[in-house]
């Protein structure tokens, strides 16, 4: 098994892979995956199915093995069990330089002695690429990047964001059928993340490459992503659209991973009166009548009913005498600039709701919310599931 601990041996490892003309974007195909290290079992019997030329973000939090998963399919980790395909050809035991990938690390991992340009065009130099054919690639990428002022200069010399722009070059110039990048933005700072997130996305949408991207950063995924998988333990949780997965999540667990604020949660069950379909709390009941169950579900379920905050809708101030809906007190005030974040006191429950009204409001005020039921979701309280 490959020692994980030498990120700039690997690096130079899958950049001296053999090194071919501009190829059409693949597929990659994962099959009942299984990753043991030691005796600790990291992802068991895993699935992935990535379209040729989709970019495709694999979001968890520290240690879900979404990193292990990526570096699996550039060959960097021996699989156990299971199958790895790369434009339909079996890769499961190939080694880096043979599965036509480019990787980018979260460490830049640039040789400090070269300029810009020799650091771009180290990997085509080692394997014998024609010295015109060199040109044409590193100017291809730095054109894309911004480098051209740079390319004289050495690693020590540039900033951070700087750097890892040449990290994510020496990546273009091989030209490769499948880009893997390992949270390459996690070392920046808040701006030059904002910056290279729509860098990398119209690089993805000029390019029209197939690219594998591990986050933990739910807003890079959501921004990034065509389809992004939801991992958790080993196990993807959902695979889908940004806007599928943030809308209707799974279950519990993706439901409260996404989103900032998470997702409100409140138990309850469900309960019939008068042909209508209700979610029931102590103190309140919500008509869920209109809700697409998955099946028919069964009465007095304990459930829990989730809603996001920008489908909570408060009425405060003179307002409040029009409401519709139930009443609370506002617990905190969160000015965010273009909207703030109004927490409620609801018997004891925190409600978050996204308000971008100009309305007076402070703690201990008097509100009214409700919610809007084209967009709650229900699962169930004892396995999490969406119902």
């Amino acid at each position: 098994m490959t020692n994980l601990a030498n990120v700039a041996d690997l690096a130079e490892a899958s950049q001296r892979a053999a090194v071919t003309d501009l190829t059409q974007p693949a597929n990659v195909s994962v099959r009942d995956l299984t990753i043991q290290l030691g005796s600790n079992t990291v992802i068991e019997h895993l699935d992935l199915d990535v379209r040729a030329g989709e970019f495709v973000v694999l979001l968890g939090p520290s240690g879900c093995g979404k990193s292990t998963l990526l570096h699996s399919i550039a060959g960097l980790i021996d699989v156990t069990d299971g199958t790895i395909e790369i434009a339909g050809e079996d890769m499961t035991w190939a080694d880096p330089k043979d599965r036509r990938i480019a990787l980018v690390f979260q460490s830049y991992a640039l040789y400090p002695t070269m300029s810009v340009e020799r650091n771009l065009s180290f990997a085509l130099r080692i394997n014998g690429t024609p010295k015109a054919e060199i040109e044409r690639r590193v100017a291809r990428a730095s054109e894309m990047l911004q480098l051209g002022p740079l390319l004289k200069r050495k690693p020590a010399q540039l900033s951070g964001g700087q750097r890892q722009r040449v990290a994510i070059g020496r990546a273009i110039v091989r030209e490769a059928d499948v880009f893997l990048f390992d949270e390459p933005l996690s070392n920046l700072d808040a701006k030059l993340r904002t910056e290279l997130r729509r860098e990398l996305k119209q690089l993805h949408q000029r390019l029209g490459a197939t690219m594998i991207y591990v986050t933990h950063d739910q807003v890079e995924a959501m921004t990034l992503a065509t389809r992004m998988a939801v991992m958790r333990g080993g196990v993807i949780q959902q695979f889908g659209t940004p806007a599928e997965v943030y809308a209707r999540p799974n279950n519990l667990f993706v439901a409260t991973f996404l989103g900032s604020p998470a997702m409100n949660l409140l138990k309850g069950t469900l309960q019939t009166h008068d042909g209508s379909l209700y979610f029931c709390t102590a103190n309140a009941r919500f008509d869920v009548s209109g809700y697409a169950f998955k099946s028919t579900p069964a009465q007095q379920l304990p459930c829990v009913l989730g809603v996001r905050a920008e489908d909570v809708h408060v009425q405060m101030g003179e307002r409040i005498g029009e409401r519709v809906g139930e009443s609370a007190k506002v617990a905190l005030v969160e000015p965010m600039g273009n909207h703030r974040v109004v927490w409620l006191d609801y018997h004891g429950e925190q409600i978050a709701s996204i308000d971008q009204t100009k309305a007076p409001v402070a703690a201990g005020d008097a509100a009214g919310f409700s919610f809007d039921g084209a967009h709650i979701s229900l699962f169930d309280e004892a396995s999490g599931a969406r119902l």
